[in-house]
């Protein structure tokens, strides 16, 4: 038998292509739906995070972390220093992220399997304990952020809901396009050597902590993002945005996903949120079950995740 011609689509214009489709959407798909898609995107930029150190060869427990500075730069930067332009809110969420993991990076990427895990947790619960017991910051009820900005211009209503929803779409297709050129790079190609043994990569010169410290700090600008553009979209933060069972979170849908390409976390958060909804609506007091049976059928039957159903008719996808 003569095999079937391959062809594989070249992910910049593909990503390019379905970000221009979803946006023009955001005029005809119900509000309920562009609420999960903008949240559920905003997890995928976090759950990048997640994937990008797990393809070096770490897992990170505590992504939740960066994932709630993002959140409460927002919030604080509109609260306290009357910010509301958009942009301005997630720049200042994102390097408050960056500073932290400058400093956090210099000493968890001097440690490796379950002790990376379990520090990244620690410092994640160490935020979720101060703010608890912030009251300046709201303790366990947290606080309400003010609607943004864009440029001056001031959504309301359905046109906010909007102008966030399109938003989130801008940002996941550009951090979703850099990720691809940054896995691509020779970075990325060291990383996965790193994975498999660091002293080979030693040898080769490439200092495999200076890769992981590169890693963790990209992974915390990413996950800011989505906490920032999870606050603007809605519109209040907590201390539940650090806790141990959000970074678990983000670690199933790393999972869920997979790893094998960049757009993999997109389909995980979307998968989970849609499953996480309609279990929460159908059985109240089971949705976690079904999550946990999803979990176990996809270690036992898709242990590659979602996108290696993509894999099996495309085998390999063009840069």
């Amino acid at each position: 038998m003569t095999a079937k011609p391959r062809f594989a689509l070249p992910t910049e214009p593909t990503l390019v292509a379905v970000a221009l489709a979803l946006g023009a959407a955001a005029w005809v798909m119900p509000a309920w739906l562009a609420f999960l898609l903008t949240l559920a995107f905003a997890k995928a930029l976090v759950v990048l995070g997640v994937v990008i150190q797990m393809r070096a060869g770490l897992v990170s427990f505590g992504q939740a972390l960066f994932y709630c500075i993002g959140g409460y730069g927002v919030g604080l930067a509109a609260q306290r220093l009357g910010l509301t332009d958009a942009f301005a809110l997630l720049a200042i969420g994102t390097l408050a992220a960056l500073l932290l993991a400058g400093v956090a990076g210099l000493l968890l990427t001097r440690y490796r399997e379950i002790f990376y895990a379990m520090l990244t947790l620690a410092l994640s619960m160490i935020l979720y304990g101060v703010l608890v017991k912030s009251s300046a910051l709201g303790s366990t009820d947290g606080f309400n952020v003010a609607p943004p900005s864009f440029f001056g211009w001031v959504p309301e209503g359905e046109t906010k809901k909007r102008a966030i929803y399109l938003l989130t779409v801008l940002v996941s297709l550009l951090v979703a396009l850099g990720f691809h050129r940054f896995l691509i790079s020779s970075h990325g190609r060291v990383a996965e050597a790193v994975r498999e043994n660091e002293i080979r990569v030693e040898y080769l010169g490439v200092s495999p902590q200076s890769v992981h410290f590169t890693n963790y700090v990209v992974a915390a600008g990413v996950s800011a993002l989505g906490g920032g553009l999870t606050a603007l979209a809605a519109g209040h933060i907590d201390p539940d945005m650090a806790i141990w069972t959000t970074s678990g979170e983000f670690v199933f849908i790393a999972i869920l996903g997979g790893t094998g390409h960049v757009v993999a976390p997109f389909i995980g958060a979307v998968v989970f949120s849609v499953i996480r909804t309609f279990a929460i609506q159908e059985a109240p007091n089971f949705w976690q079950m079904t999550l946990g049976v999803v979990l176990l059928a996809l270690i036992l039957f898709l242990p590659k995740g979602l996108w290696s159903l993509v894999e099996r008719n495309q085998p390999e996808v063009k840069s």
